[in-house]
């Protein structure tokens, strides 16, 4: 079954090239400087690009792995000219990607899940999980209405109680997108309005559920019990939810979004990722160090504020954004 259809058009494209030109532009900015008067890739030069690459927030561990590699291709070729540096980084980010994001993804898909116990369409479940000002209602809302467009039956759980605004938010985009909505009041379980919404959309036979979460990170324990009872109550309507943890990031907070992907796995296990805000940003090289650091896929990019701008990541595209 098709889940979520993204061909890369030439219109899309375009968005994400405009999208990562700040982190282009800061990039390559840097990098002419690094290799400024030098005819062949030296030690100096590399010292240069762990530089440049830690200050496009890639991250150290990310930056030493690729410096590693560029080595080892160096000691190898004997002389390797600056002006085939480009290329050869583009190759190793690339291969990077790829070791945690398979395929060259221009659609998402869902297995085939079984009936449940009343013999009724079974919904895959999405819990989206993030702290506040991330963008994560916002990515909920454009997902709902991007599924919407391929003809799903969207059921959206605001389940992040602890904010009256965040249930207002979801609301919204609700209202917006033209999916139901289960709800319930400020300071209620959080689990049982997982719950309700899951009985609800098994009762609809709905396609996709989206449940919305607290991201509080002042008390991981909390968090981590929050979410632990949630995955819980939810698997008493629909087994084996919820099928994918989507963790949403900003882009432009460079490594503090490192931080984030870091507690948020320690509280829960996290499936995918999306990575919102790079096109006001030249961060843009966090996408790289977050995907590698993590072995988590990175599934969406946020490269806009229109609902089309929410992207599914493909490696090959974004590379050739980036390095084009």
């Amino acid at each position: 079954m098709s889940f979520f259809k993204n061909i890369f058009s030439k219109e899309k494209k375009e968005t994400l090239d405009k999208g990562l030109e700040k982190s282009k532009e800061s990039f390559f900015g840097k990098l002419s400087k690094a290799v400024a008067g030098k005819s062949k890739v030296d030690d100096d030069v590399l010292d240069n690009l762990e530089e440049v690459l830690v200050a496009s927030d890639v991250g150290v561990n990310t930056t030493l792995k690729i410096i590693t590699r560029i080595e080892e291709r160096v000691a190898q070729d004997k002389y390797v000219g600056t002006d085939e540096l480009n290329t050869i980084l583009r190759e190793e980010i690339a291969g990077l990607l790829s070791e945690t994001n398979k395929g060259n993804e221009t659609e998402f898909t869902i297995p085939d899940l079984p009936k449940t116990k009343e013999g009724k369409k079974t919904p895959y479940v999405l819990m989206v999980v993030g702290v506040n000002g991330v963008g994560k209602t916002t990515t909920i809302g454009k997902l709902a209405s991007q599924f919407k467009k391929q003809g799903l039956n969207v059921v959206l759980g605001a389940a992040d109680t602890f904010r009256a605004a965040a249930i207002d938010q979801l609301q919204v985009w609700a209202d917006r997108t033209g999916v139901p909505i289960i709800r319930q009041e400020m300071g209620s379980d959080p689990a049982s309005v997982a719950f309700d919404t899951l009985t609800s959309a098994v009762k609809q036979e709905a396609d996709v559920v989206i449940i919305d979460t607290a991201g509080r990170l002042h008390n991981k324990v909390n968090l981590m019990n929050e979410l632990t009872k949630i995955k819980r109550v939810m698997q008493k309507v629909v087994d084996n939810s919820p099928h994918d943890v989507l963790l949403v990031l900003d882009g432009s907070t460079g490594q503090n979004a490192f931080e984030q992907a870091k507690q948020f796995t320690l509280a829960t296990e996290v499936t995918s990722l999306a990575v919102t805000k790079l096109d006001g940003t030249a961060k843009g090289g966090v996408v790289i160090g977050i995907s590698d650091q993590f072995k988590i896929p990175v599934k969406y990019i946020g490269v806009g504020e229109g609902i089309d701008d929410l992207q599914v990541f493909n490696k090959v595209e974004f590379v050739d954004s980036f390095f084009k």
